[in-house]
C-alpha cells in the first residue's frame, strides 16, 4: 500500500529488515539527491524501474532486487519521484512473491506545485528526511 514519508522513515528505522529501494534513474540519483539512510546504518538499494532516455520497464528489475540479497520476507519500501513508477515497483515486487511492499506516495521530490515546480508539496526531501546529494 501507499505511506508517507515519514511512515517510511519509521518502518526503517524499526524494522531492522527492511529495505528503501529507490527506483529512479541514474541522473535522478546523481543530480537531484538520494535519501541518506546511514543514520540508522543501512544504504538504500538503486534499481532503476524504467531506464531513462526511452523509460522503458527494465525487464530484469525483480530479479536485480532479489540478487541484491532482498529476500521475499524482507519488508520493502519503494520510492521513486512522486509515487508512480514506484507504484507499479511495488506492484511487481509484490505479484512476484514479495509479502510486504510498500510505495511512498510522495515520492522523493513530491508532486508539483502550481507553477510546475517540484520540492514544494510533499516528499522525502520537503519532508525533513535525510537526504544527500553529489
Amino acid at each position: 500500500g501507499d505511506i508517507s514519508p515519514e511512515t517510511a522513515w519509521e518502518i526503517l528505522t524499526d524494522d531492522p529488515r527492511a529495505v528503501l529501494v529507490d527506483v529512479r534513474t541514474d541522473a535522478e540519483w546523481t543530480y537531484v539527491g538520494v535519501p541518506d539512510l546511514r543514520g540508522i546504518g543501512k544504504e538504500p538499494l538503486f534499481v532503476q524501474w524504467k531506464a531513462y532516455p526511452t523509460m522503458t520497464v527494465n525487464s530484469r528489475f525483480v530479479d536485480q532486487v532479489s540478487e541484491s540479497g532482498v529476500s521475499a520476507e524482507d519488508t520493502v519500501v519503494v520510492m521513486c519521484r512522486s509515487g508512480q513508477r514506484s507504484a507499479a515497483a511495488a506492484q511487481a515486487l509484490t505479484e512476484a512473491g514479495f509479502r510486504r511492499c510498500y510505495n511512498v506516495a510522495e515520492g522523493f521530490e513530491g508532486d508539483k506545485d502550481v507553477n510546475g515546480h517540484r520540492n514544494a508539496l510533499g516528499g522525502w526531501r520537503v519532508r525533513g528526511l535525510p537526504w544527500v546529494q553529489s
